[in-house]
């Protein structure tokens, strides 16, 4: 089942509101197809994005030196860390100037924000919150382990955690909807940050307690029974063990394990973090989303950032996270493609706010926007290069954003394809329109300097249909073979190969494409280490 956009009809109304005083919308979720686009001054746009560390936006004099950088990488949002401790250091008195400032210079460097509300959670942990809450337990009760003892952990079953988490993000919202609704440098929130329980499944202290022993929740029982057929396998299959029950306490429901422990608090969680959403979108509608911290196979909850927004409890967020929009992973996890899978198999957009910054981005990248048509995507600790002219991750954004028009008015239509190679998968086959597409690892081709290394660099490659027979194909480290879907015995010939870029939305040839280049005209080539726009005219010969 697709995540439902509660807030589209009164994003709608928004929108309308702004377009009769002549002003552009607001950026916004649009569904086209079978994907979401995010619009923002009232076009498709594309995340080409990279967080920052954590620590790194605590002072405007700190980013000096940052922003040079990401344009050099060619970055067209950032995402920025909100942190609750420094814009409510006292109770009740609010400071914004660092953000205001921000705002000021991503607009003079051309860029959009993404704010991250590190509130009550931030990586499960409660270590932003301000002194005058952390100081006060009483009144802001900490999470209590199965052994009784307090975590650095804010409690979810708090109605003055809730409350006072709640008027925060709340001002923060009129902040911006009072200093940037004009440019809309903002484009889109994360609500906290890596929710998760540790070190045990569920929180024990009397709150929780009191609600594990109650009947589990109407909106959850009726979200289950009306997508029965359509819940994620692993979650369906948990409540078939114990009889598919449609009313009781969590355990009579769930049964007795830890599995019921995090699914206990996955909706408490998304329940806490809803209502955050829901009254920031009151004041201030953007698009809001929640990040987790993805588990280890093998391990229990407890032993990782339990019920968190997960995969196998996409289900329990989204029956109490209405308010919501999406849910993203965060990588430092090297099975990507299994994740992806996961966070888009009901249908669902997918961006990636979070991967640690490596030699695989790139390629992931593409990949992203290629084959999930996702929203857009975002390494961590983006500032950490020293050599940005140098980035493989640059110069793909660059290729990125020289086709964002081409692929967006092209997403969810069935037109677009992307591919990820390895040395261990070095070999895939797509489709599009009539052609088969055998899209290989350009080291496989035995007279490449690297064929022969240990280690092979990702390859990645977008292909885009624009008529029956022509076809964009960019990306780097591939090499590309066709043939023909509907006629076995029909040789399929490349007819024309350009090499060439996209200035200011026009195709410029850079150069025409035969010998070496197509290897006699039996293969489209990109090279490792080069990022290229090809576009490629097929035809058929016996």
């Amino acid at each position: 089942m697709t995540f439902r956009f509660i807030s589209i009809s009164f994003l709608f109304l928004i929108s309308t509101f702004w377009s009769v005083f002549g002003q552009q919308s607001l950026p916004r979720l649009l569904k086209k197809g079978t994907t979401s686009q995010l619009i923002v001054n009232d076009k498709p746009f594309i995340i080409l994005g990279g967080e920052l560390g954590n620590s790194t936006a605590t002072t405007t004099e700190n980013m000096k030196s940052v922003w040079p950088k990401l344009k050099t990488m060619n970055l067209n949002t950032v995402l920025v860390p909100v942190y609750w401790e420094l814009i409510e250091p006292v109770e009740g008195k609010f400071d914004f100037k660092l953000y205001q400032d921000l705002i000021l210079e991503a607009r003079q460097n051309e860029m959009k924000l993404v704010f991250l509300w590190f509130g009550s959670w931030k990586n499960s942990m409660s270590s932003h919150a301000p002194a005058w809450v952390k100081l006060y337990q009483d009144k802001y009760p900490r999470v209590k382990d199965n052994s009784g003892r307090s975590q650095e952990i804010l409690s979810s079953f708090s109605e003055n955690v809730l409350q006072a988490d709640k008027k925060a993000f709340e001002k923060l919202m009129q902040f911006i909807k009072d200093f940037d609704t004009k440019d809309r440098t903002v484009i889109m929130i994360q609500v906290e940050n890596e929710i998760g329980m540790l070190p045990s499944a569920r929180d024990h202290q009397t709150l929780a307690n009191e609600a594990f022993d109650k009947p589990v929740p109407a909106e959850l029982m009726t979200y289950l029974q009306e997508n029965k057929d359509n819940l994620v396998p692993e979650f369906r299959e948990t409540w078939k063990k114990n009889g598919y029950k449609t009313t009781g306490t969590w355990e009579e429901v769930f049964g007795k394990g830890l599995h019921t422990d995090e699914i206990f608090m996955a909706y408490y969680y998304a329940d806490f973090t809803a209502k955050i959403t829901e009254a920031g979108k009151k004041i201030y509608p953007l698009p809001m989303f929640v990040n987790a911290a993805l588990n280890k196979a093998g391990r229990e909850p407890g032993n990782y950032p339990s019920a968190g927004p997960l995969p196998h409890l996409m289900d329990v967020w989204k029956s109490a996270g209405k308010a919501i929009d999406f849910l993203s992973p965060d990588f430092y996890n090297p099975d990507f493609k299994h994740w992806c899978d996961l966070y888009t198999r009901q249908g669902d957009v997918l961006f990636v706010p979070e991967h640690v910054f490596d030699q695989t981005v790139a390629a992931k990248a593409l990949y992203t926007i290629g084959h999930y048509e996702g929203m857009g995507f975002s390494p961590f600790s983006i500032e950490s290069t020293q050599k940005p002219e140098d980035e493989p991750l640059g110069k793909m954004f660059g290729l990125i954003k020289e086709l964002s028009p081409l692929i967006t008015s092209n997403q969810g239509t069935g037109k677009i394809k992307g591919i990820m190679l390895s040395k261990s998968d070095a070999e895939t086959i797509v489709r599009l329109g009539k052609y088969e597409f055998t899209c290989k690892h350009d080291y496989t081709l035995s007279w490449t300097p690297g064929a022969r290394t240990e280690t092979w660099p990702l390859g990645s490659a977008i292909i885009i249909q624009t008529a029956e027979n022509e076809f964009y194909i960019a990306g780097s480290g591939v090499v590309i073979t066709t043939k023909s879907i509907e006629n076995k015995d029909l040789n399929i010939g490349l007819l024309k190969v350009d090499e060439g870029n996209f200035i200011n939305n026009k195709w410029i040839v850079k150069r025409h494409l035969n010998g070496d280049q197509t290897h006699q005209g039996r293969h489209i080539n990109i090279g490792t280490n080069q990022y290229g726009i090809q576009r490629v005219e097929f035809y058929g010969y016996r």
